[in-house]
């Protein structure tokens, strides 16, 4: 059995299913190019049927991506899997995903057929699948964690002798230990009489926080291909980590004996865009990817660490592309200075975008004094922001205090240049701004989610704060740092609406005619 374990990436798609996570097709797209520059063999791009923006994701990223195997998810039904397939056409790669429950849990109550029925819906979905040409079927057996052994073999057989080339056996509830997720793949492999004509595949959940444990206990008993997502986004508690499922292979190759083709020096550049994009935080004690992952704050550990890296550390930061020094940048630093490490950071930005961060990065030095890389980030986020902005925060001003009624005046340019002002009143100094800018800006929302993280340490620090807004069925979030709190909430409410406004084409073009001319 080969040594090689493939990466299968959903971030796009189980990873998008955490609450708060909707990705517009342009995020996805730099999304799909990043992981590709990461190295994952397969992207699971989306479910196409699901909504038209689906099918667009998909089918643009199955164009633009190169090397890696783009895979569509569908149901067992021919419409799924027809809408999936046009999807993938201008993929190099393509690979339709399909299957069924195979529970009895999910048979009696999510599908409502028995153990035959479900099993000849199964086989008809795979060869449909491969009548319309496609060669790479992925078959998923749903909550396999849970399912009677033997039905699971008749599955798995009787989908690979219809043509699946890949069999999912998912732990969908997060329900497995790796002593028995792992020995279903090691029964799998003997049992089924075709399994060499198949790779298998784990794919775990994290309810009860073994999702990486399981995946490499099913990599340790014959499954070469591990589904993950970037920071373990995903459904209720999440997925695997990619980043710690590919490390701990890479750490103990002595113990696993396998490997991957991921650029592990990606690993920290992805795990922030997929963070920025999503408007999902990292946790700081986060493996590999948490800001604290190769922080030492302990005088002992410093020493050591001092002395021998490996006192203290099983991975050299730089294998995750984390620089081990800190540059500290001051008001005095130039342009090149500032131009160069936001490089080391893996930021590049055309002349005009870069002199907005220069300005921006002043006005954060002469208040901080020194900025850190973690500054610099939030600085190189903010400017880097796919949206294009239809409103620009211009003057902000808030008067507040135990005994004044919290006021705020905006300013506001159009993205026809045309500068709006407005102002009003609220519970607090943020709620002020929001209904001032809401005067102006009038799209229906609802603010359900406001979050706010210092940058880095002290009083001086950047606030980097994290907004989402419902319109409809449509959650947008929006991100913004600023050493001010109130211009960060003002700039990431903002964000958010502007993304709200893409998505409504042609519903404000042009600010009222009476509030212009400030």
């Amino acid at each position: 059995m080969s040594n090689r374990v493939h990466i299968f990436d959903t971030t796009l798609r189980d990873g998008e299913q955490s609450p708060g996570a909707a990705l517009n097709v342009d995020e996805k797209l730099e999304i799909a190019r990043q992981l590709e520059r990461l190295g994952v063999d397969i992207i699971e791009a989306g479910f196409p049927i699901s909504s038209p923006g689906d099918f667009d994701a998909v089918q643009r990223i199955a164009k633009q991506v190169q090397n890696a195997t783009v895979c569509g998810l569908t149901r067992a039904v021919r419409k799924d899997i027809d809408v999936a397939w046009d999807a993938l056409k201008g993929a190099k790669r393509p690979r339709i995903h399909t299957g069924l429950g195979v529970s009895d849990n999910h048979l009696q109550h999510k599908l409502r057929k028995s153990r035959d029925e479900a099993l000849e819906m199964g086989v008809s979905a795979v060869a449909y699948a491969k009548s319309l040409g496609c060669d790479d079927i992925e078959y998923f057996t749903e909550d396999a964690g849970r399912a009677d052994p033997d039905y699971l073999c008749r599955v798995v057989e009787a989908v690979i002798n219809a043509g699946a080339t890949v069999i999912n056996v998912p732990d969908t509830t997060g329900y497995a230990t790796p002593e028995e997720y792992g020995a279903i793949f090691r029964m799998l492999l003997e049992r089924v009489p075709n399994a060499d004509k198949a790779i298998f595949s784990a794919h775990c959940h994290d309810d009860l926080g073994l999702a990486v444990a399981n995946s490499l206990a099913a990599a340790k008993n014959g499954a070469r291909q591990i589904e993950c997502t970037i920071n373990g986004i995903g459904e209720r508690a999440g997925n695997t980590s990619l980043e710690e499922v590919v490390m701990a292979l890479k750490t103990r190759r002595d113990y696993y004996g396998l490997e991957t083709g991921i650029n592990t020096r990606e690993i920290t550049r992805t795990s922030r865009l997929v963070s920025n994009r999503t408007g999902i935080l990292v946790q700081p004690n986060k493996a590999i990817v948490g800001a604290n992952a190769f922080a030492h704050s302990s005088g002992i550990h410093q020493d050591g660490v001092l002395k021998e890296r490996t006192t203290y550390e099983i991975i050299d930061p730089a294998d995750v592309g984390i620089s081990e020094s800190k540059i500290i940048l001051s008001p005095r630093s130039g342009r090149a200075a500032l131009k160069h490490r936001l490089e080391v950071l893996g930021h590049t930005f055309e002349d005009a975008a870069f002199e907005k961060v220069y300005e921006r990065f002043l006005e954060v030095a002469d208040r901080k004094k020194m900025v850190y890389d973690e500054d610099l980030e939030a600085l190189a986020t903010d400017e880097a922001r796919l949206v294009n902005q239809t409103y620009e925060l211009v003057q902000l001003q808030v008067t507040c205090g135990d005994s004044a009624i919290p006021t705020a005046t905006v300013k506001l340019r159009h993205a026809n240049r045309a500068v709006l002002m407005d102002a009003d009143t609220g519970n607090g100094p943020v709620d002020a701004i929001y209904r001032a800018i809401n005067r102006i800006v009038k799209v229906p929302n609802e603010l359900i989610e406001i979050s706010l993280q210092s940058v880095t340490e002290g009083t001086d620090a950047q606030a980097a704060v994290t907004i989402r807004v419902r319109a409809g069925d449509e959650v947008h979030s929006g991100h913004a740092a600023h050493t001010d709190i109130i211009v960060a909430a003002a700039k990431a409410y903002l964000n958010a609406l502007n993304k709200q406004l893409l998505n409504q084409p042609g519903r404000i073009t042009q600010p009222e005619s009476e509030r212009v001319g400030v």
